[in-house]
């Protein structure tokens, strides 16, 4: 009776687990300006808490999940990031920045603990656990790229009273991490359909990592209800690139740019030098087209459980263009919406799918919201002791002041002054100091332990720039922490600015990462001397074992060994010799006498 017990309990779980469970994808696509395509693709996989402690797994991979579990994470979010996104031209970040991510890889966590020790070791065994699931480098996240940040980052799921009190929160940055297809294929592989289906099946490593700017997100958190019932656990992963769309048609047997033929050109015949040879061309006035398979390379593969809790069809691609644009589908029924431009696509569970955008009369664009704020960061000075970070912090709102956190996570080996730090308006007169940086938290970093957290509350005037900057001087390294290519500078994480603001939705910021150069050793010296005293100890060692090892007789004393014929040898040998010089010598003949008597 009891194993039938332990069946039907089972059973019970696994359909609980079926009917609590949910998933579901979007595909978003909007064209950009200067013939660039935004493309972000999201995929939702919720299951109950109750399943998910009892490690019943459906949507959500248990290979994650364990991981979870057995390092007490409470709330993970990572990011994956390359290139840099243009936001005087392109708008704000889409989902308002909240997935996107440094240059490199960023991870921040809660853990449940007592001690921030114990939460300490959690984040060492997270790192190394994604590190193995992500093929990431994510185990050299160690206490000197570890900071605990106070204000830039609030949690996003639901955590009761009496466990928000033992989380603590780490954040760490691989500012060097190359992202690749290496970490594409992991994250693929936490898909219900493993890329082989619905949107996920436009994802190709090619076509993502030659994108201008392209993030990948995982986030886990519990969901609540208002009434702290009926509680849910929710991996959120999403993907966003900037295509080029005349780079991404190219085939690829053929991916190098030529030329197109002179009978396809527009040339201005406006300009004194046009001729048959001479041509400028004229400036394109209408889109051109392009359709998903010429853009990814392949075609949707169908649907992946693309199904409500109520089991009708959801929305799995959407596209925001002008309502005038005409845009084509091979299968899925069109939903418009009058409110917006955009339209939406319901596809079939079995038929390919794809999407056409014939060349259209005109290249207008759904405008994009302008960001909040704009943030460039460098360095100033020269010199290899010391040297200066300088931030531009640009309010565009002609009428509103913004209030934002500014956090820096620095490495060890780079000092800042505190006492150098300013914040000063380009323009005159520049508001006191204490009205612009309003509360600051900052944690001094000890060598090779630990490095420098700095977070600022800044406040910046409506229509101005704040010129953020302090000095810093630079460490001197052993020879031993140097990469292989110390000449190349060292990795600066970029810096978070989180935008403080009355809306529930989180609105971040992140600057480009800095290069910074140290005082970096002739490793070729080293090199030199390796090689000298080699060579002196092989010719000290050959002749001490020389002298140690051969054995030293008379000539006399050697078996068999005469004198005479040794020197009747030499003598034969000269005489060979002898004679063959004399043998090659020419001779002169004399020369032959007239008589000239008569």
């Amino acid at each position: 009776m009891r194993p039938f017990y332990f069946l039907f309990l089972s059973l019970f779980l696994a359909l609980t687990t079926v009917a609590d469970a949910e998933y579901d994808e979007q595909l978003i696509l909007e064209p950009l300006p200067q013939g660039l395509l935004l493309a972000s693709f999201n995929f939702k996989s919720r299951a109950s808490l109750q399943s998910f402690e009892q490690q019943h797994f459906k949507h959500i991979p248990r290979s994650l999940g364990q991981i979870l579990q057995h390092a007490r994470t409470r709330e993970l979010h990572l990011r994956f990031s390359s290139g840099r996104w243009d936001a005087e031209n392109w708008g704000s970040k889409p989902w308002g920045g909240e997935k996107e991510g440094g240059t490199g890889v960023e991870l921040w966590a809660w853990f449940e603990a007592e001690t921030d020790q114990e939460a300490f070791n959690h984040w060492i065994t997270l790192n190394n656990a994604l590190s193995g699931l992500f093929c990431a480098s994510l185990n050299f996240i160690d206490s000197t790229r570890t900071t605990r940040p106070v204000a830039s980052f609030e949690p996003t799921g639901t955590h009761s009273n009496a466990t928000s009190s033992s989380l603590h929160l780490l954040h760490g940055t691989l500012p060097r991490e190359v992202v690749c297809t290496e970490n594409l294929t992991p994250f693929l592989k936490l898909l219900p359909c493993k890329g082989k289906a619905g949107i996920s099946s436009l994802l190709n490593g090619h076509k993502l990592f030659d994108s201008s700017w392209q993030t990948m997100s995982i986030d886990v958190r519990p969901v609540c209800r208002s009434d702290s019932s009926d509680c849910i656990v929710e991996m959120e992963q999403t993907v966003d690139m900037v295509l080029d769309i005349e780079r991404s048609k190219r085939p690829h047997d053929n991916p190098i740019p030529r030329p197109p033929p002179s009978e396809e050109l527009r040339c201005d015949t406006s300009k004194p030098y046009a001729s048959a040879e001479a041509c400028f061309p004229l400036e394109v006035s209408t889109a051109q087209s392009w359709a998903l398979s010429e853009i990814f390379g392949r075609s949707i593969k169908g649907s992946c459980l693309a199904t409500n809790s109520h089991g009708d069809p959801t929305e799995s691609v959407c596209i925001r263009v002008p309502n005038e644009h005409i845009v084509e589908i091979s299968n899925g029924v069109e939903r418009k919406y009058a409110a917006e431009p955009k339209r939406c696509y319901v596809l079939d569970s079995s038929a390919v799918f794809d999407m056409i955008l014939p060349q259209q009369e005109s290249q207008a664009v759904v405008p994009r919201q302008a960001p909040p704020l704009y943030a460039s960061r460098s360095f100033t000075g020269h010199g290899q002791e010391r040297g200066g970070v300088q931030t531009l912090l640009t309010n565009p709102s002609q009428d509103r002041a913004i209030s934002f956190v500014y956090f820096e996570s620095l490495p060890w080996f780079m000092r800042p002054y505190l006492h150098t730090l300013k914040a000063k308006t380009t323009t005159s007169p520049s508001p006191p100091q204490s009205d612009i940086i309003t509360s600051m938290y900052y944690r001094p970093a000890l060598d090779r332990q630990r490095g420098t957290q700095l977070e600022l509350q800044i406040t910046v005037p409506p229509a101005c720039t704040v010129r953020l900057t302090y000095d810093f001087e630079k460490a001197i390294l052993r020879y031993t922490e140097y990469p292989p290519d110390a000449n190349r500078g060292f990795d600066v994480a970029p810096a978070v600015i989180r935008i403080l603001s009355n809306t529930p939705d989180a609105v971040y910021l992140r600057t480009t990462s800095l290069l910074l150069s140290l005082p970096t050793p002739d490793f070729s010296m080293p090199y030199n001397v390796i090689i000298l005293t080699s060579t002196v100890m092989a010719l000290a060692f050959g002749s001490i074992y020389n002298l140690l090892v051969r054995r030293f007789v008379g000539a006399d004393e050697v078996e068999g060994f005469s004198l005479a014929k040794v020197k009747a040898r030499l003598r034969g040998r000269l005489e060979v010799l002898k004679n063959r010089f004399s043998s090659s010598k020419p001779t002169i003949a004399a020369p032959e006498t007239t008589d000239s008597g008569g």
